[in-house]
């Protein structure tokens, strides 16, 4: 499992708290447990020197009378690890337990004032309770004796020790347990992350279109910028690839033009420099476009029956085998706020798809102030031909960029699409249908 993993993270981090965790559990429950023992030693102990109180007697002359055998059976067994020892205050020692013969001294001077007891640990690992009391004869008289019992603290180590080996096999298998669950849990806690992985990873491979899977809440937000971003740079995509066809497209015509004039270049010097100055105005217009984060915007006042006059010019050349009539009804100028680009994408494309398809004949016709759909347009252009036309069900598909009429034609299939597009950012209108005087296609924009 790699380091980067989001997984293994966590699981590296709930590993860690809960071995903190554990070892800190273990910590409090031995020293729980530790304070138990040791309070129940202590009891005990306790009570052992009430044995050795019930046991001593003090005889007329003052002096301490321990009976042969104890209650205890520990107290009579040499070595058994409970001793007891009583001593008078303030002077040596009177009295041991059998237990205790053969130990080297053990016990400290203690100093505890008459009806107290002491709990506490003295050398060679054991453990002591002190009481302070005092013994009274028959005949009155008082001495003041310090009881004490000690046992050895291996009862009590046993003990700790026992529960620290308990608690080390179980807090491992709890441990082990709660991990292998935070596993599972992880996997389908961070399941909808894989989702969108997975779907990622479709949508990279093109197997999906979009992040269209069930997320959770959390992630809904981000599953729907993620297809915001991908749509985006689909169309950021699409746009830089349409708008390099149409570089190329509008390049079609100037260079065939200029294939033309390469057998007579001499007597063709003035079109040859028109038709480069028009290829550079192309490349200018088409990168701007792309470039473009808006529709584009109108920069100067441009004569429209000029440009048609000039496309006609360069279309007489390209098609001379074809001996085209132009029949132009068109004011001698009329000037309309446009981008000069436009204007040639629109009416080129159009005027040149005319001269492909027609016959003999090809009609340009300007008409000025059209209204149209209760719209007011300030220009209507129509360009006709004496062709085939389209059939009526066709219409739509070649509005659709690579589509042609007649796939047996020679083209790119996106000169219309161009026209579409174009017309669509001015707020225009593009329409087809049958000429009525040539019989061929007709196209009719309407510029506002």
């Amino acid at each position: 499992m790699r380091k980067k993993s989001l997984r293994f993270r966590l699981l590296v981090t709930e590993g860690v708290v809960l071995a903190i965790f554990f070892t800190l559990v273990a910590i409090i429950l031995e020293k729980g447990f530790l304070d138990s023992a040791e309070q129940a030693l202590r009891d005990r102990l306790q009570v052992q020197v009430y044995t050795l109180l019930s046991a001593a007697k003090l005889n007329e002359s003052g002096e301490l009378v321990m009976p042969p055998s104890l209650p205890e059976p520990r107290f009579g067994t040499p070595g058994s690890g409970l001793y007891g020892f009583i001593q008078q205050a303030k002077k040596n020692m009177v009295w041991r337990s059998q237990s205790a013969i053969g130990l080297e001294e053990m016990l400290e001077p203690v100093e505890l004032s008459a009806g107290k007891s002491e709990f506490v640990i003295v050398k060679h690992h054991r453990y002591a309770v002190h009481s302070d009391v005092i013994l009274k004869s028959t005949n009155g008289m008082e001495r003041e004796f310090i009881f004490t019992v000690t046992e050895d603290i291996r009862f009590v180590s046993t003990q700790i020790e026992h529960l620290r080996n308990v608690l080390r096999i179980w807090l491992l298998v709890i441990g082990v347990t709660l991990i292998f669950i935070q596993f599972v849990l992880l996997r389908w806690s961070l399941k909808p992350l894989r989702n969108i992985v997975d779907d990622l990873n479709a949508v990279d491979k093109g197997h999906k279109n979009l992040l269209n899977g069930y997320y959770a809440t959390e992630l809904a937000g981000l599953a729907s910028n993620l297809n915001a971003f991908i749509v985006h740079e689909r169309a950021h995509l699409d746009r830089y690839r349409n708008n390099l066809a149409d570089l190329a497209h509008s390049l079609k015509t100037p260079l065939a033009i200029l294939q033309g004039c390469i057998e007579s270049f001499s007597d063709n010097k003035e079109t040859v420099r028109e038709q480069l100055s028009r290829m550079n105005q192309i490349i200018e217009y088409q990168l701007q476009k792309a470039a473009a984060k808006a529709e584009l915007k109108a920069v100067k006042n441009i004569d429209i029956c000029q440009v048609i006059m000039k496309i006609k010019a360069s279309l007489d050349k390209v098609y001379l085998d074809k001996g085209i009539h132009f029949d132009l009804s068109i004011p001698e100028q009329h000037l309309i706020y446009y981008e000069e680009g436009d204007l040639y994408e629109i009416i080129g494309n159009l005027m040149d798809n005319a001269c492909k398809w027609c016959h003999h004949s090809v009609k340009v016709t300007v008409d000025i102030n059209q209204r149209k759909n209760r719209r007011n347009f300030s220009v209507l252009l129509q360009i006709e031909d004496d062709g085939p036309g389209i059939p009526v069900e066709k219409y739509n598909e070649i509005l659709k960029r690579g589509i042609r009429a007649d796939e047996n034609i020679h083209g790119h299939g996106i000169g219309v699409t161009v026209v579409y597009e174009i017309v669509n950012l001015l707020s225009g209108t593009l329409e087809g249908g049958t000429s009525t005087s040539l019989g061929g296609m007709r196209w009719r924009v309407y510029l506002p």
